[in-house]
């Protein structure tokens, strides 16, 4: 049975605090999203925000960022005396502000967590048992007492703590404790949310990047599976050959794995990264996938990606790794770009979904009017894409009604373009359509989530500020959905 669901990244929402949390608004849109029929819900990664506000460089693949925890959460467990105060609404997210402001009662929080029983129930001693958790309250602690510097620039005692241990922390164990308190109630807080979800029968589609980032705990603790100096320093890293997106290509800057000593200590790295985020959510979509075949290569010398080289991945040996290490996660590939028929063959060969993107797959003018296949996912675009009624706009007008024709051929004539759009995707074979939802309510170029090899500061930053516009469209899209669920 077809299933469908909406993407939006958690931040997104119009929290009461400046930014999409786990609090109300959250919960409002899993009521909204049930109401109209849909099975999933599709975010970007919740780990701790790197360079730009980026979900995909995070100083972890474990740790959760702390700017997702709601204040309003904290005053209903007892940890803030009162409310937060309100913060005045603004047409984007102001990491920066957001992160500033919570940090303030955060703190208040974790001096009342410190006089509760609550640090001493098995919740909390359990929370304390996963790997990561330790380590990265040393990580983060240390990086602060940098001044936010990268881990390969700190004074060598404390860079080398992660391999001898020696340097004293005794100093720190209170600021330790208090980023720990910090991952301990993100993980609460979220697999509250995440419970309510799949008490709703919401599925949460997650996102794992590819690579990590060079200044992140994943690096620190297991350098020897990266190409790195013994100063930390980038030998070689990741990124892109020039494509659609970039005449450059996109230089990314994340280490590139040392894949003989992974596959030494039988892909532990890879398998660990992969149980926890099947903790964190019920699909996890796998970013990047076709570098689990061949990967792009770039000298960290080179400023931009246009000279590299293409190096096979192990990508069999691991994946019959997780097949009998994580039969019970179920995993989609991000599939995109210029790709060798090899990708796809790794992905068949393992039974994953990958991803069909109307803006790029329509045909307008053939009998097969998309290819898509049913173990796949229709989307209209993703969060690296134009909205469609953006990108609709900038096509020629040969090419618009080209598209007008197709619907009107094969019978789609709702009022609106955009959803047109979103019934000739869950009228294709696809087994799940996942549609944006900027793309759902008809938003342009205002609402795109970001534009990849650009720093713009407009990335990741879009609000969806009004819920009303999607509650009016709940019974159109029921409507659409079950009328095509076979």
């Amino acid at each position: 049975m077809k299933k469908a669901g909406i993407l939006l990244p958690l931040q997104s929402l119009n929290g009461e605090n400046g930014i999409g949390d786990f609090g109300k608004a959250a919960f409002d849109f899993i009521d909204i999203i049930k109401k109209s029929g849909f099975d999933m819900w599709q975010i970007l990664p919740l780990n701790p925000l790197g360079y730009g506000n980026s979900p995909y460089q995070p100083y972890s693949s474990f740790a959760g960022d702390e700017i997702y925890i709601s204040l309003d959460l904290l005053y209903e467990d007892g940890l803030l005396e009162k409310r937060a105060e309100k913060i005045e609404q603004k047409e984007r997210i102001e990491y920066n502000f957001v992160r500033k402001f919570k940090e303030k009662y955060l703190k208040i929080a974790y001096e009342n967590f410190k006089k509760t029983k609550e640090n001493q129930t098995k919740a909390y001693e359990d929370f304390l048992k996963f790997d990561f958790v330790y380590n990265y309250g040393v990580f983060i602690t240390l990086k602060k007492e940098n001044d936010l510097r990268s881990w390969n620039e700190w004074p060598d005692e404390m860079k080398n703590w992660i391999v001898d241990k020696k340097f004293d922390l005794t100093p720190y164990e209170d600021k330790i404790n208090y980023e720990i308190f910090v991952q301990y109630i993100f993980y609460k807080q979220w697999m509250k949310l995440k419970a309510y979800a799949n008490e709703n029968n919401i599925k949460i589609v997650g996102d794992i990047p590819f690579y990590v980032g060079l200044d992140s705990l994943d690096v620190w603790e297991n350098q020897q599976y990266f190409e790195i100096t013994k100063d930390g320093n980038p030998k070689l890293i990741a990124g892109v050959p020039p494509d659609n997106f970039s005449a450059t290509g996109q230089r990314w800057g994340n280490p590139i794995y040392n894949w003989e000593k992974i596959k030494e200590d039988d892909f532990s790295f890879w398998i660990n990264r992969l149980a926890y985020n099947g903790k964190l959510y019920d699909i996890v979509r796998l970013d990047h996938f076709r570098a689990f075949d061949t990967y792009w290569v770039i000298d960290s010398k080179n400023e931009t990606a246009v000279e590299g080289e293409w190096l096979f991945a192990p990508g069999y040996e691991l994946f019959e790794k997780i097949k009998k290490d994580l039969k019970d996660v179920e995993f989609i590939a991000e599939d995109l770009g210029e790709i060798r028929p090899e990708v796809f063959e790794l992905r068949d060969y393992f039974n994953l979904k990958g991803m069909v993107i109307i803006q790029t797959d329509i045909r307008a003018t053939e009998k097969n009017y998309i290819y898509a296949p049913e173990n796949s996912i229709c989307y209209t675009g993703t969060h690296d894409n134009k909205t469609i009624m953006d990108w609709f706009e900038d096509l020629s007008e040969e090419e618009k009604e080209n598209i007008n024709k197709l619907f009107q051929k094969i019978g789609i004539r709702n009022e609106n373009i955009y959803d047109n759009f979103f019934e000739f995707a869950m009228r294709c074979d696809s087994e799940y359509v996942i549609i944006p939802l900027q793309d759902i309510l008809g938003l342009g170029k205002e609402a795109r989530i970001n534009t990849p090899a650009t720093l713009d500061e407009k990335n990741w930053s879009y609000k969806f500020k009004s819920m009303e516009k999607l509650k009016e469209k709940e019974e159109f899209l029921k409507e659409i959905i079950e009328k095509n669920r076979k």
